[in-house]
């Protein structure tokens, strides 16, 4: 069994975790100082030589994509960390963010140091209005204590940091996207190249990382890249957040080195709800091709799991049981990248609205054989053809779900509908909650 690795969650279940003075006495602020008596260039070649890849999805070497950007020519350039967490099951940075923030505040300050910015942007969904109100605390805190502001710690370094709440659209998730609204405009994606490591905010060399992937940095300027490198597999270094959602006993978030299986995960999620029978799970959101019980065993890393027929992506493994309709749910999903779809594409705008409607019909009981076919059809004229990954991501689970379960498919044609009991997939008994409900009233 592999061990939980608790390093960005180790202070969670602390008083007040919150606060600057708890992240401080658990050692908080202290890979800042380090670093600040570094050379940037030395800071970037720990975290190449770290392996850290970028923990928002596409698992990019975070150092690489540092050094991409082009040599100081003494105007500014920018951190923004992209903080609108809207994949479905993604669940791993708004409790990093609201239980410890600081630990991306002091990543925030390491990295704007390494690449030579001094003003930097965490976007924020904008929904989790709490959330905003604790990093925004957070940040007046550092400033309060000099690890932000003028000359840092008398380095002579400069930093200031702008937490920016976005308008809660999915598309703001996608790097261009997210500084197209940075900059006040609508958020769809811009074409590429130029690259934002060239052209980014403000038409200006720009970083975009993940929460994740920043909160990562100060643990490995403190305690070194041997310590960061003994975790992991040999290309999938490090630990990272698993976000256990669904029919598991004990949903919620499992810190360990990239390469645990799910069957781990599972058994320390206290097994699946009422001992049912895996069924299906998404390794890394609903945008990735689905796995069954046949790959328990997949290392959860990223060659491991791309060489099975997926994408690791965010880790956010949504765990569904025999009792699930595969079709109710990737319709579920498919009218969430309609509905999201930012429209700027023909193939992601249209081809969206056709699965949606495709599926729909299937579920409700009036669709045909050949609506699987179309449907089939209508991924293969997205896949590829969109303007970015939104198309394709939406394609994912249906593509994977028809391959793994083309006779539940058929069936809600022969039977004239969904042949499942939809409560008793139901995470939760609302027939009980309701009578408790009017009992109380």
């Amino acid at each position: 069994m592999t061990d939980l690795t608790p390093v960005l969650s180790a202070t969670w279940d602390a008083e007040q975790s919150w606060k600057l003075g708890t992240y401080e006495e658990h050692g908080g602020y202290g890979a800042l100082k380090k670093a600040l008596g570094m050379p940037p260039a030395d800071i970037i070649q720990a975290v190449k030589d770290s392996g850290l890849r970028g923990r928002g999805g596409a698992g990019f070497p975070t150092g690489m994509k540092w050094g991409f950007l082009p040599p100081d020519d003494g105007k500014p350039r920018y951190l923004v960390v992209n903080a609108d967490e809207s994949e479905p099951g993604t669940c791993k940075d708004i409790p990093t963010m609201l239980s410890a923030p600081h630990v991306l505040v002091e990543g925030v300050a390491i990295t704007s140091f390494a690449i030579g910015c001094n003003h930097a942007f965490i976007y924020l969904r904008g929904e989790v209005v709490h959330v905003y109100r604790r990093l925004m605390q957070a940040v007046r805190e550092a400033y309060e204590a000099g690890h932000l502001g003028k000359d840092i710690h008398g380095s002579g370094y400069d930093l200031d940091v702008t937490v920016h709440a976005g308008a809660g659209a999915y598309i703001c998730g996608e790097e261009t996207a997210l500084l197209d609204s940075l900059e006040g405009r609508r958020g769809q994606p811009r074409l590429k190249p130029p690259f934002p490591a060239v052209e980014g905010l403000y038409a200006r060399p720009t970083v975009v990382n993940n929460v994740e992937s920043i909160a990562s940095v100060p643990s490995i300027v403190d305690k070194g890249v041997d310590w960061f490198t003994s975790m992991g597999t040999e290309r999938s270094k490090g630990m990272g957040l698993f976000s256990l959602s669904g029919h598991v006993n004990k949903p919620g978030q499992y810190e360990a080195p990239l390469g645990i299986s799910l069957r781990e995960l599972i058994d320390m999620a206290g097994g699946m709800r009422g001992g049912k029978e895996l069924k299906f799970w998404t390794p890394g959101g609903s945008s990735t091709p689905l796995f069954t019980a046949e790959h328990l065993d997949t290392p959860l890393d990223y060659e491991s799991v791309g060489a099975a027929g997926s994408m690791l992506g965010t880790r956010a493994l949504q765990i569904f049981d025999e009792t699930t309709c595969v079709v109710r749910a990737v319709t579920r999903w498919t009218e969430f990248y309609k509905h999201e779809s930012c429209g700027k594409c023909t193939p992601c705008r249209e081809g969206t609205f056709w699965l949606a409607q495709i599926l729909e019909r299937l579920e409700d009981g009036h669709g045909t054989d050949a609506d699987i076919q179309q449907l089939l059809d209508t991924c293969d004229s997205i896949l590829g053809r969109s303007f970015c990954a939104l198309g394709d991501g939406a394609t994912s689970c249906i593509t994977s779900s028809v391959k793994l379960f083309r006779e539940e498919y058929e069936a809600h044609v022969q039977q004239g509908g969904c042949p499942f009991d939809h409560s008793a997939a139901a995470l939760f008994d609302y027939a009980s909650a309701e009578t408790a409900e009017e009992a109380h009233a």
